[in-house]
């Protein structure tokens, strides 16, 4: 009798916990699932071959489209650009560096400069990036006497690289010991071991750790406010000022006559941000560690 009564309640706590579980998720989805309905409702009229391909219009165009009731002139494609060629300066700076210092905290864990330089990546980690953009002006822009892409670039690099750092060390901890041992026994070097061995083990994982990395900053506005600055022409040059879609939101929101580009704008970079962490999660579980 008194293990019936037991096992009742056993249950009784086992649903109550399953309930409690399932309504704090739907609380949790609730204010995701309301921000991209409303994006979605709002932006996919506007999301079309033209928005992709053309220039952000000026204020005036905007302002005649406007009182003559056509839809808007232009799109987002300087934003692409710009974002794209950000993200593809600061990737090509980042990867490597953070795959290789993520190394270097997993082999030298006992090491007081491998000691110093993991507390500074947890800082740097939790850095706004507000206060990067601002010392990328002071070292990037000052020196260089003007807005740049490459600007934008060193703060995004910034940016990417603890999270890269982290990816790969957490990877390297968890990979099997007998790996490099076997490497070494079979008269491989260090470090090709590390880079031929050790590294393909963990591409899946590390891979992940990149795209998250991406997916992270692509969406940042303040550091770029202080050193890419914006264009309205599609430009390739990264030494001159060079506008991107979180920053063309931004924009966008301070002219009254540009606000309703504002939805499409975000559409798109939900929709990048999106297939981003799709990607990386297909490839988490393809190559698992």
């Amino acid at each position: 009798m008194v293990r019936d009564k037991n096992l009742q309640i056993r249950i009784f706590k086992n649903r109550l916990l399953y309930i409690v579980v399932c309504v704090f998720s739907a609380l949790t989805a609730i204010p995701l699932l309301a921000i991209l309905g409303e994006v979605l409702v709002r932006g996919w009229k506007q999301l079309s071959w033209t928005f992709l391909t053309e220039a952000t219009p000026n204020a005036f165009e905007a302002m005649m489209a406007m009182s003559a009731g056509d839809p808007m002139p232009g799109g987002i494609a300087n934003g692409i650009v710009g974002t794209f060629v950000m993200l593809l300066v600061a990737a090509v700076i980042a990867i490597p560096v953070g795959i290789f210092c993520g190394i270097c905290l997993s082999e030298f864990k006992g090491n007081w400069f491998a000691t110093v330089v993991s507390y500074i990546t947890d800082l740097l980690q939790g850095t706004p990036s507000i206060i990067i953009g601002i010392i990328v002006y002071i070292w990037v822009v000052v020196p260089m006497k003007g807005y740049s892409g490459f600007a934008g670039s060193v703060a995004l690099f910034i940016m990417m690289l603890p999270l890269i750092i982290r990816s790969t060390e957490e990877t390297m901890n968890i990979l099997p010991e007998t790996l490099k041992e076997a490497g070494l026994a079979l008269g491989g070097s260090y470090w090709r071991v590390m880079l031929q061995v050790m590294v393909p083990s963990a591409f899946g994982s590390i891979f992940t750790g990149i795209l998250l990395a991406i997916s992270r900053v692509i969406g940042e506005t303040a550091p770029l406010m202080f050193t890419a600055l914006g264009g309205a022409a599609i430009s390739w040059n990264i030494s001159r000022p060079m506008s991107a879609v979180p920053l063309m939101i931004w924009e966008f929101f301070n002219d009254p006559n540009l606000q309703s580009l504002i939805w499409g704008a975000s559409l798109f970079l939900l929709t990048f941000v999106l297939c981003l962490n799709l990607l990386a999660k297909r490839i988490q579980k393809k190559w698992k560690v």
